[in-house]
């Protein structure tokens, strides 16, 4: 097919949700509630582990790293999902529109890559602890995670640079609130098989090997757990990864429901919906996850909140009585 006298695409346009107004308007809502929320608790963890010395650890340094992605992937898709409820046209331009997919699924990649790690800083932590502050130093921390970020760029290089080189010079309308790969993909006015099978490959490699590597650490966990002859010892010991479990559990379950398994029929909107969980939900629940289930963050969280209660106390003291400090003549 010639394309050259065809017109190129210049920007997408993004359905969202297509509901009634009045539904549209209660998602709003909903949604830009989750997303402040999810930006004022993912902050606050990585303020806490930043200030507080009790938290300067190699598993909340990586908390802390999970945080600034689940900010980061939740400004990229949701701001402007946010700003299309209200917008007539609901457009993207077509650059912006890869720019977000890209930055979506390298910080994505980049969470499985983490999650993966902190299954690792665990196994280290449980079947070696003698070794775990040589094997987990500030060097192996920082090599971890800028592999990750690697790792991530490299999984989703040769996906992007394919769908980048297609051309798109008919439909722009996309079914969908955010630049997924798969509904861009269909837009494409060329042979898209390549690039969809390089999609599903770097997907399930993806997911599917960082899911790997944490279940081998949780199982080399378990088993050394159930040698604990004690049973507050084991109850201590699977503490430490219960929150880590929870994450691991939303974040696979709905990504590999989406990207991994095979596509038949009109899935769009059950994507939409998993998207959500993945996208605006489970960045909104971590904070509370790691943080209710972990005393070390709730005594840090409490000091915090007590520093600052004690210093308006004393500057209300102040206002009250501004001589009260100065000496007589």
């Amino acid at each position: 097919m010639d394309h050259r006298n065809k017109t190129r695409v210049t920007e997408f346009i993004l359905l969202g949700f297509q509901n009634e107004k009045e539904v549209e308007i209660l998602l709003f809502v909903a949604f830009l509630f989750m997303y402040i929320i999810s930006l004022i608790g993912n902050t606050m963890i990585i303020i806490l582990v930043c200030v507080d010395y009790r938290l300067h650890s190699p598993m909340y340094f990586f908390v802390a790293n999970l945080s600034f992605l689940e900010v980061t992937i939740t400004s990229t898709v949701v701001p402007k999902m946010l700003a299309n409820t209200f917008s007539l046209t609901k457009a993207i331009s077509f650059v912006g529109c890869l720019t977000q997919s890209f930055f979506y699924f390298l910080l994505g990649s980049t969470e499985f890559f983490i999650l993966a790690v902190m299954s690792f800083d665990r196994y280290v932590a449980i079947c070696n602890p003698l070794r775990y502050t040589m094997i987990m130093n500030k060097r192996t921390c920082i090599f971890l995670l800028l592999g990750s970020y690697l790792g991530a760029f490299l999984a989703i290089f040769v996906s992007s640079i394919l769908t980048a080189s297609l051309p798109f010079c008919g439909p722009n309308i996309i079914n969908h609130f955010f630049c997924d790969s798969a509904p861009v993909l269909k837009l494409a006015c060329a042979d898209i098989s390549l690039t969809e099978l390089a999609d599903f490959i770097s997907s399930a490699v993806l997911l599917l090997g960082s899911l790997l590597l944490t279940a081998v650490s949780y199982t080399y966990i378990v088993i050394t757990i159930l040698r604990i002859p004690s049973t507050q010892g084991r109850q201590k010991a699977f503490s430490t990864c219960v929150s880590h479990i929870t994450v691991v559990t939303l974040y696979y379950g709905s990504s590999i429901f989406i990207y991994v398994r095979p596509k038949k029929g009109n899935v769009m909107d059950v994507n939409k919906f998993a998207t959500v969980l993945n996208t605006i939900v489970t960045p909104m629940l971590n904070p509370f996850i790691y943080s209710l289930r972990n005393e070390k963050v709730k005594e840090s969280l409490r000091d915090v909140f007590n520093k600052l209660v004690q210093r308006e106390d004393g500057a209300q003291s102040l206002d009250r009585n501004p001589l009260s400090d100065v000496s007589p003549q």
